[in-house]
This record gives structure tokens, C-alpha cells and sequence, in this order.
């Protein structure tokens, strides 16, 4: 077993017992007597799991600022705060701030042991999702023979070696995370962070909270994507989503290099380079007066544009052939073979882009059909939906125009409100209807509210 605890505790009796145990059961051990020790043990080497003291010999609440420290560092790392002067209100606090586990000395062993093992548990399972979705990213290629990607590949080389703001602009699922990956990899700052903001994602009201990060009333402090991504790259996904109000604060970033978190009184230096993705016309969000065009010429260093995959055929039959061994290496899965020029596949639309195509391989990975047969019903079954739908449109063809614009404002209108999960008001913004005005049409076509 090689889970290492990092044991910090001023009483050495304590620290005695508790090293005792945990190897007993296993585990490497540092120990720590008092405050600078503890943080000279966390910055050389992160522990997999920390047990702290509350009270050490700085102040009352020194092992909650520790707590902090390692959240900082790795929010994933357990952290077992155990106190001697325990009340409800510092249980509340530590566990707010990111503690695993809260315990009272005196401690029963069994409890803490129980405590300890779950935490190993809990960071390894952690590690492992972790690795294999850095072992995903990092080792898929940017496939294709078609001038569009022969083009972005060797703009990832050059840009690679630059601290140049990008750009990506393209449709969901095409690729452009995995582009950002591909620059990180490639460029000076690879042994830094890549943290993933997704503007599409967040509550309006917690942008500035999800960049700036917080500084709360009782002394702890919440870190934002700015911070977290100190010295390596920051990729803002679909940033045309964010707030015009925000908009503003993160330009006068970029402008001044420093921030203050919320409630914070101090500037925060700004190491951070920065790639931005969106799947919408940005220059279109200009003139409609959704995004600042100030930001963009500040964020368009220089721009990426990756086509769909329909507009890239010729990709198509490469993307199967690198998907289907890949897919059967990561997993450990058994070998199988995709025909690549299988008509079905070459004429579908694929809406959903390069991802749509790796999900099907997957799904085809894991179910492990036995013969070619079997392997192409699962490809029909999977992309009947979008051969119904293109049926339907050619029987559009056949009816009155008043019938077939109907039909078509329907199907349209209920995709768009399953696109943004029943928000009537994001889905009136993006087709550039008023919310009042989207009901009625909404109510008039029977489509029914998600919500």
C-alpha cells in the first residue's frame, strides 16, 4: 500500500499513537510537530491524506489555515481535522472548508482507522478517474487529412511556443478542448495547471465567484479559476455566455494583471495565459450587443476555427480506424474493426461532431459485438434517430407551405428548448425572439414548457 498520511499534531504523545497505528495498518507516515514544520511538509511534498490538529502553536485556528493551504494546492486531498477543544461551530467551519472527516479527541481508534481508510480510498479512486481522463486527453491526436486540421496542427505548433492569447471558435463536440490540451502540452508552462472554466455551465451569479474566487467572513478563502491556474493556462469554454457586467472585470484584468477576490482587499497577481472557445458567431454576439468587442480584440490574439465533421468527410474514415484501436488500448477492451468507408457513417450529419463519433466506438468498444454484422446494426440502431428525422424533412416537401412552416418552427423551437434544458429566457436570447413574445408561439405550437 503506498497511501502516505501526513500526521500533524503539537502533542507528541498524539503524534506518537497516531504514526504507530496508521503503520500498523499499512500506510507511509510524515509527521509534523508544529505550524512551519506542517508547511514545509506540505509544499515539499503533497500527502495523499493529512489528519491536523485544530490548535497548533501559531493560534487557535492554525489547522484550518493548513486545511486551506492543501485545498489550495489539491482540492482533492482528504484532510482528517481532529481537535481536543471541539464545538459544533468549529466542526461546521472545518467541514465547510473542505474537510473529510471532523473528530474529537479523545478519539476512538477504531472510528479514526475507519476515518482513514475511507480518505485513502476516496483520493485513490479520485487519482484514478484523474489519470484516465488525463490519460484520455492527453493521448488522443487531432486526426484528420483535411486541409482544415492539416492547418490547426501546425497552428498548435507555432502558438505552442508563444504566450499568445487564442481563440477557438467551432461547434460542440468538434474538438476545441482538446486543442486547448494539445497547446498546454506542447508549451513552456506543461508542468502547470490546465483548469477548464465552462462559461455555459455556471449560475449567472457565480461567474465572478468561479474567476475571482471569495474571501468569507470567517477567515477561509474560496479560490477561483484565476488562481487555480497560476503559471499554467486558463481555457474559458463558451465564453460568450458570460455576463456583460463580468465581461468588463475580466478585461480590466487582462489590462492591469491582478484582481482582488470578493470581499478582498489585497491584489492578486495574474500569471495566467488564456484561451477562450465558443461555438457562437462572436462578431455576430458584437453587433448584437452580447459581448464586448473591446474583450475579444484583447482575447483574439490569434484565432482557431475547426469546421464540423460534415464538412469534413475525408476525416471520417481515419477518425474511425484511430478511435477503434485507441478505445480497445485505453480500456483493455478486445480488438475490433469498423468498416471506415460504411456508408451510414460517411453520410451522417453528426450533429454532435467528432465526439458523437468517439461515443459510438465506445459504445461499440464496450459491447463487443462477435461479427461485422452485429457491429452494423448497432451503427444503424444508433443513428436511426437523425435518418428519421431526414425523412421527415423530405415529407416536408410534399405539403402546403403553411403545414411545412409550421412543422419546421415545432421541430425547431423544441430543440432549441431541449439545447437549453427549458430556459425560456437563454433559449428567447439565442433565437432573438422576446421571452413574452417565445411563450405564445411556444403555447400556440402546443410545445410543451420543460419546466
Amino acid at each position: 500500500m503506498s497511501t502516505e498520511i501526513l500526521i500533524i499534531d503539537d502533542n507528541a504523545d498524539i503524534r506518537s499513537i497516531l504514526n504507530e497505528l496508521i503503520k500498523d495498518a499499512g500506510y507511509k507516515t510524515r509527521v509534523a510537530a508544529n505550524y512551519n514544520q506542517a508547511l514545509t511538509e506540505i509544499d515539499k511534498k503533497l500527502p495523499d491524506v493529512a489528519i491536523i490538529d485544530v490548535k497548533l502553536d501559531k493560534g487557535d485556528n492554525d489547522g484550518i489555515e493548513l486545511l486551506n493551504h492543501i485545498k489550495k494546492k489539491n482540492k482533492d486531498i482528504p484532510v482528517i481535522i481532529i481537535s481536543g477543544h471541539a464545538n459544533i461551530e468549529m466542526a461546521v467551519k472545518s467541514l465547510k472548508s473542505g474537510a473529510f472527516e471532523f473528530i474529537q479527541k479523545p478519539f476512538d481508534k477504531d472510528r479514526l482507522m475507519n476515518f482513514v481508510k475511507r480518505a485513502a480510498e476516496n483520493f485513490d479512486l479520485k487519482k484514478e478517474n484523474k489519470e484516465l481522463q488525463t490519460k484520455l486527453f492527453h493521448s488522443f491526436e487531432l486526426i484528420g487529412s483535411s486541409n482544415n486540421i492539416i492547418k490547426i496542427n501546425e497552428q498548435i505548433q507555432k502558438l505552442s511556443i508563444t504566450e499568445s492569447r487564442v481563440f477557438i471558435n467551432g461547434p460542440t463536440g468538434s474538438g476545441k478542448e482538446l486543442i486547448a490540451r494539445k497547446i498546454h502540452k506542447q508549451s513552456i508552462r506543461k508542468q502547470k495547471p490546465f483548469i477548464i472554466l465552462n462559461g455555459a455551465l455556471l449560475d449567472v451569479k457565480k461567474y465572478e465567484l468561479e474567476l475571482f474566487g471569495e474571501e468569507r467572513l470567517d477567515g477561509s478563502i474560496s479560490y477561483g479559476a484565476l488562481e487555480k491556474a497560476t503559471g499554467g493556462i486558463l481555457l474559458i469554454d463558451e465564453v460568450s455566455e458570460i455576463p456583460l457586467e463580468t465581461q468588463s472585470k475580466i478585461l480590466r484584468v487582462l489590462i492591469d494583471q491582478k484582481f482582488k477576490r470578493i470581499n478582498g482587499n489585497h491584489d492578486i497577481k495574474v500569471n495566467v495565459r488564456i484561451i477562450c472557445s465558443s461555438t457562437k458567431d462572436i462578431k455576430e454576439e458584437i453587433t448584437k450587443g452580447n459581448f464586448r468587442e473591446d474583450l475579444f480584440h484583447r482575447l483574439n490574439v490569434f484565432q482557431i476555427d475547426i469546421e464540423p465533421l460534415n464538412k469534413r468527410v475525408q476525416d471520417i474514415p481515419l477518425l474511425i480506424q484511430y478511435f477503434s484501436k485507441k478505445i480497445a488500448d485505453i480500456y483493455n477492451l478486445k480488438k475490433f474493426n469498423i468498416d471506415p468507408d460504411n456508408h451510414y457513417l460517411i453520410d451522417y450529419s453528426w450533429p454532435g461532431n467528432v465526439r458523437e463519433l468517439r461515443n459510438l466506438i465506445e459504445r461499440i468498444a464496450i459491447l463487443s459485438p462477435e461479427s461485422d454484422e452485429k457491429i452494423s446494426n448497432i451503427i444503424k440502431e444508433s443513428l436511426k434517430e437523425q435518418s428519421l428525422d431526414v425523412s421527415s424533412s423530405e415529407k416536408s416537401l410534399s405539403v402546403p407551405l403553411k403545414e411545412a412552416r409550421e412543422h419546421f418552427e415545432k421541430e425547431y423551437l423544441t430543440s432549441q428548448l431541449k439545447k437549453f434544458g427549458g430556459n425560456v429566457s437563454k433559449m428567447a436570447k439565442f433565437i432573438g425572439m422576446e421571452r413574452s413574445a417565445l411563450h405564445r408561439k411556444l403555447k400556440g405550437l402546443n410545445i410543451k414548457d420543460l419546466n
